[in-house]
């Protein structure tokens, strides 16, 4: 995995990821060692060479941390000019700020991907500073051509590999031959326990020459003919003999990977770690729940200074909605009763026109009867007869005229009351359309229409 990755995936580093800028530091210091830093850089500036984790943070700074950060731009510098690059040396009282952000800038140009901000490379040290200066390092590195090899070793003689049994695995078999060597040596044992009266002090046994006695008692062994083996040494000699030599026969078993004591040892490891790391981003967790605490204690006292300054708007707005609501009931009330009268008006104008024809039809009929009359008198040559009945027709006709002169009147004043109906109607509808409109109604003066 690359640099940039693993700064990028901080969480999947493991508990080791905070302690590997110490080995970025330490690659650093031999790269600028084969730039030959120590000539071009601490020579001229005539300064002192760094120690191994120099910039991983201040504490191993002896003198002022200004030190530190003027170190890192004069090498930062000289590295992106050693890469291709100009740039200009540092001074001591340019402004820091704009100093890290032109180092940064360098570095995106050379294709480095940079996810941290300038200010993170103010204190002049820490892992930041450390992936700057590696980074810079390298593509000075590959300007000059340079690139590291895989070492090489020197071939070795193939050696045969020795067969060895595992001492974990004892069997049966060999556990007899012991014994039967220790039997079989027993007396050369309590000869020797005789002549080193000093019990305390530990006894060397020569391997080889226990091996070659017992393949020459087995040679002797097997040329004798078969008996039974009767042993001449004492049995409390041989009690007291094994117990003093039991404590050098010991038994060493190698640590196997699937032994539940390494397991047990690697959970006891790893619970240690998490109980160091718990300690550390538990204090990250408080202050944030505590930072937490205090931003919804400033939300909720905002939103209830907002509530409170707005308390008096939300009750006009109330106050607006009951009187559009009793606006909308009377403008509906008022509605009804014209269409009642409209309604009312439809059915007088129909009764009228029943009653306009049946004036016709006997208007019509009446003047029949009156060319009737006054043809009789014709033939009888009386006049006075036709005036007599034509009397009748003229107040029949002037009543008709006075009727429709009324009629027309009525009219007139059906009209008006629709006009006046009509206005009181566009009247409602724009005090609704102010009221709606207004920050604040006033009573509304709607009076029930007669």
């Amino acid at each position: 995995m690359s640099e940039d990755a693993r700064r990028g995936e901080d969480e999947e580093r493991g508990p080791g990821g905070e302690h590997h800028m110490f080995v970025v530091m330490e690659e650093l210091l031999e790269k600028l060692k084969i730039l030959d830093y120590e000539e071009e850089v601490l020579a001229k500036h005539n300064m002192k060479a760094m120690s191994r984790h120099y910039f991983v943070s201040s504490p191993y700074v002896a003198s002022n941390p200004g030190e530190q950060f003027f170190l890192f731009t004069v090498i930062a510098s000289w590295l992106i000019n050693a890469a291709g690059r100009p740039f200009p040396p540092p001074q001591e009282d340019d402004e820091p700020y704009a100093t890290v952000s032109n180092i940064l800038a360098e570095l995106r140009a050379f294709g480095v991907k940079v996810d941290f901000p300038p200010t993170k490379l103010k204190a002049g040290c820490g892992e930041h500073v450390c992936f700057v200066l590696d980074r810079l390092a390298e593509q000075a590195l590959k300007k000059r051509g340079f690139t590291f090899r895989r070492p090489a070793y020197p071939a070795e003689a193939a050696e045969e590999e020795s067969v060895m049994e595992d001492d974990a695995e004892l069997t049966l078999s060999k556990v007899e031959e012991d014994m039967i060597l220790v039997i079989v040596l027993g007396a050369d044992l309590l000869t020797l326990s005789q002549e080193e009266p000093d019990e305390e002090e530990e006894h060397v046994m020569d391997l080889d020459a226990l091996k070659a006695r017992t393949n020459h008692s087995e040679l002797d062994q097997s040329s004798k003919p078969e008996a039974i083996l009767e042993s001449s040494v004492d049995a409390a000699e041989w009690a007291q003999e094994v117990e003093r030599v039991l404590p050098q026969l010991k038994v060493t078993i190698r640590t196997d990977n699937k032994d539940w004591r390494i397991h047990l040892d690697q959970m006891h490891q790893h619970r240690d770690g998490i109980t160091a790391s718990l300690k550390e981003t538990k204090g990250y967790l408080d202050k944030l729940q505590e930072d937490l605490g205090k931003t919804l204690e400033k939300v909720n006292s905002r939103e209830k200074y907002i509530n409170t300054q707005l308390e008096p708007l939300i009750q006009e707005y109330r106050t607006a909605q009951a009187k559009l609501s009793q606006a909308r009931e009377l403008y509906q009330q008022a509605s009804g009763g014209v269409t009642e009268k409209t309604r009312l008006l439809a059915e007088v104008s129909e009764e009228l026109e029943e009653v306009k024809q049946e004036m016709e039809e006997k208007g019509s009929s009446m003047s029949d009867g009156v060319y009737w009359g006054l043809h009789k008198d014709l033939k009888l040559n009386s006049t006075t007869t036709l005036l007599c009945c034509s009397a009748p027709v003229v107040k029949i006709r002037q009543s008709l005229t006075k009727l429709g002169q009324e009629v027309v009147q009525m009219d007139v004043r059906i009209g008006v009351v629709e006009h006046t109906l009509l206005q009181a109607k566009l009247r409602e509808k724009n005090n609704m359309t102010r009221d709606m409109h207004a920050t604040s109604l006033p009573e509304p003066a709607l009076q029930p229409y007669s």
